[in-house]
């Protein structure tokens, strides 16, 4: 019982392989991008672990519960309660704070309520989403977006003319119109510039009020109300539904509500303290200064929240967020930042015997975070739970007390159990993951000269953010590394740099891309068109016969390639469609053969076997104006070669997105690019094939600025900025800028003594 046992898992690449995990100990799993780490650890094991938690409920309730469906492995034994933990930004939701995502404003709220002065209500009167608690003019949002007038009424017209309001149910003739129309108010034929100033303060800003003596046609109960009032009371909380897109069209700027200063809160709450303090003022406090406030709290009303809340706000300081504030929009926060927020509750919980699932916890983290996350990871696991962990850190696979390394390759090349054992027997294996371990780390000036800047871009006065007016030469014509912890400053120096000296730089970043479910490399590239007309022009046929978006589809399934069964309360029914076998295409589409192969097999191929395809077809790989060849060749550079053509652009991570991206640029000349930390999910064999596209692209004349964490990277770097010292408030200064040779001498750098260490220990 104290191994988690697979038997014969195939879940994507995964080539019916069979393993045991040691349980209450850390496991690491690594190997190439692709390789089939997440297909194992996430796709495998964690989602066999909530299938079959959802069984246990009633199939009642399971119709309110995540779907997971049944992963291709034949068995595991002695699997536990499985907590994933990935790298998934919270949904984007304007009410949604970090405070109120890690339930510290409710503790919060509940101790103004008992120990602040003067009392003013129980605990649901410092909630900005009560009524009894939010700030009147802005509803608990902190912001205010206007409504623009003149977008929405035309002044140059009168009453009787066809649209003077420009709203669905104010168009000339409709009920709202109407409301002025035969108020008796009004001049039908006056131009509304023409109104006198009562008149136009009765049209715009009247609250409800009843008519004495109103016309005939006027309904009896009635009232009449001014158009600003209506529209705010009735219109644009609710955005009436399809409309909600011309209720934007009509709104002014957002800015922040004059009455609250995005507190969000109410003055009654507000005027309630604690220390000289009110709450909105303590959720506005980086997160190490709410500790030092709440540990000040003297009242013998206090001790029991006091130690609660004491216990979540340093969780989230020890795991390296002690830089964000509780008031900060959960949409604002990166993908690392919201899986540490979720390590930290869970440090806390009094769950044992669990098995926590995490995702590359060291995304976006500077190695001085690193040791913060070594020592919550080993809290969770001496608390008696399983630790697995898909990650490529040096640092955090060092720790580990077990690794599995899975290979040779990526794609179909990988899906292999290729180690199994310590740290130091992974050292001194033979697998690609141990030959990099071992390599050695050097500065690039020991191996091929710096680059000399053609030139700088002066940056001054950098205020955005955090940033304290800052002034910094970036150099033009080189690689340049952006450093710094997280939270430092990095991105909105970046920021700053493209908004007001290169607007046309290209940044290429994690976020999303544009992507939905019929996304694939294919279609993102533009050369899934070419394919179908090869395949037309082979043929004598219409494209569109090789779109199972179009007249390819399959008729049973509609180019889904699955049917979905309903189940009523219980989980749906997936099933491979019996006709098309999975292809997505019509048997009609099928038939037709391009150099022997049907659509369906040509785009289930990958880039490396696509592109070798088309090669030996001796077809131009260019047509319809998209340069075919270069493209699948440009995705190979990128290390992205495993990908199919027809893999869905959801499946893939935001690394891989990220390099996708980076693909469809590659071809240009002479520009700047800025990558946001573009090593993130890397193998350090990946780190290396990108470095040397990299340094290809900065010696074909272009400018690249890369936010990066990587000490690897920066080692090669001809040129480093560093922010700092810290991160949020503590941040935001320029630390350093040179050659990473002489950032190792800076004394005030915070990169620098971590940078010193790993080439040491590479010697």
């Amino acid at each position: 019982m104290d191994r988690i046992k697979i038997f014969h898992a195939c879940e994507n690449n995964l080539k019916d392989i069979s393993l045991e995990i040691p349980k209450k100990r850390i496991t690491v799993f690594t190997g190439v991008s692709g390789s089939g780490k997440t297909s194992l650890c996430l796709d495998t094991i964690a989602a066999e672990s909530r299938r079959e938690l959802n069984d246990t409920f009633p199939s009642f309730v399971q119709q309110y519960l995540p779907k997971y469906g049944r992963p291709k492995v034949e068995r595991i034994e002695n699997l536990p309660v499985t907590i994933l933990i990935e790298q998934k930004k919270p949904s984007p939701n304007s009410r949604s704070t970090v405070g109120t995502y890690t339930d510290i404003y409710a503790l919060l709220r509940l101790l103004f309520s008992r120990v602040g002065k003067p009392f003013i209500g129980y605990s649901d009167c410092f909630s900005f989403n009560h009524p009894a608690g939010s700030c009147p003019r802005c509803g608990g949002l902190g912001t205010v977006t206007d409504l623009d007038i003149h977008k929405l009424v035309d002044f140059d017209k009168c009453l009787n003319d066809v649209d003077v309001i420009h709203f669905p149910t104010f168009t000339t003739g409709a009920w709202r119109w109407k409301r002025y129309a035969y108020s008796g108010l009004f001049d039908l034929d006056k131009k509304i510039r023409n109104y006198s100033r009562e008149e136009l303060d009765l049209f715009l800003y009247s609250p409800q009020v009843k008519l004495k003596d109103p016309p005939p046609n006027w309904p009896k109960s009635a009232k009449f109300e001014g158009i600003y009032p209506r529209m705010y009371r009735s219109i644009i909380p609710t955005k009436e539904g399809k409309r909600q897109k011309k209720v934007l069209d009509l709104m002014a700027c957002t800015t922040v509500c004059p009455e609250c200063h995005g507190t969000r809160v109410n003055a009654r709450v507000r005027s309630c303290l604690i220390n000289g303090r009110n709450i909105a003022e303590v959720v506005d406090m980086p997160i190490s200064e709410a500790v030092r406030f709440v540990a000040s709290v003297e009242d013998p009303l206090a001790p029991d929240l006091k130690e609660e809340l004491y216990k979540r706000l340093k969780a989230l300081e020890e795991i390296g967020l002690g830089y964000i504030s509780l008031s900060r929009a959960t949409g604002t926060l990166s993908g690392g930042e919201a899986q540490r927020i979720k390590i930290a509750k869970y440090i806390n919980s009094a769950l044992t015997d669990m098995a926590y699932v995490l995702d590359e916890p060291s995304a976006g983290l500077h190695p001085q975070d690193i040791s913060r996350m070594q020592a919550s990871l080993r809290g969770l696991r001496d608390h008696g739970n399983s630790v697995m962990i898909v990650e490529h850190n040096r640092d955090i696979i060092s720790m580990a007390d077990h690794i599995v390394d899975v290979g040779p390759a990526a794609g179909s090349h990988g899906g292999e159990i290729m180690f199994q054992g310590d740290y130091e027997g992974l050292l001194s294996s033979a697998t690609v993951t141990g030959r990099m371990l071992r390599q050695h780390i050097a500065l690039k000036d020991e191996e091929s000269p710096l680059r000399t800047p053609s030139g700088f871009f002066h940056v001054e006065h950098a205020t955005l953010h955090n940033l304290k007016d800052v002034a910094v030469d970036l150099p033009k014509g080189v690689l340049t590394v952006i450093a710094g912890v997280a939270g430092s400053g990095k991105s909105s120096l970046m920021e700053y740099f493209q908004t007001n000296y290169c607007p046309e730089a290209v940044f290429i970043g994690q976020k999303d891309i544009g992507i939905n479910m019929r996304s694939t490399p294919a279609t993102y590239l533009g050369i899934s068109d070419t394919i179908r007309l090869l395949f037309a022009k082979e043929n004598g046929v219409s494209s569109q016969l090789f779109s199972f978006n179009s007249l390819g589809a399959c008729p049973a399934c509609k180019g889904k390639g699955i049917i979905v069964s309903d189940m009523a309360f219980m989980e749906s029914i997936e099933t491979v469609c019996d006709v098309c076998h999975g292809t997505r295409y019509s048997g009609e589409a099928l038939k037709y053969k391009f150099h022997g192969r049907n659509i369906a097999e040509v785009m289930d191929m990958s880039v490396e076997e696509a592109y070798d395809f088309f090669m030996a077809a001796r077809v131009s790989l260019s047509g319809n104006g998209v340069l075919f060849g270069p493209r699948l060749q440009s995705l190979m550079k990128v290390g992205l070669g495993y990908l199919h053509l027809n893999q869905a652009m959801t499946t893939l991570s935001g690394g891989e997105l990220q390099r996708v991206k980076l693909a469809s640029q590659l071809y240009r000349r002479g520009d700047v690019f800025i990558l946001d930390e573009p090593t993130d999910g890397l193998h350090l064999d990946d780190v290396r094939k990108l470095l040397d596209l990299f340094n290809e692209m900065t010696d074909s004349g272009n400018t690249l600025y890369l936010i990066e964490h990587s000490l690897d990277v920066m080692a090669q770097a001809d040129y480093i900025v560093e922010i700092g010292p810290g991160g949020g408030d503590d941040g935001g200064e320029l630390i350093f800028s040179g050659t990473p040779r002489s950032m190792l001498s800076c004394a005030g750098s915070v990169t620098a003594p971590f940078l010193r260490a790993a080439l040491d220990n590479s010697q």
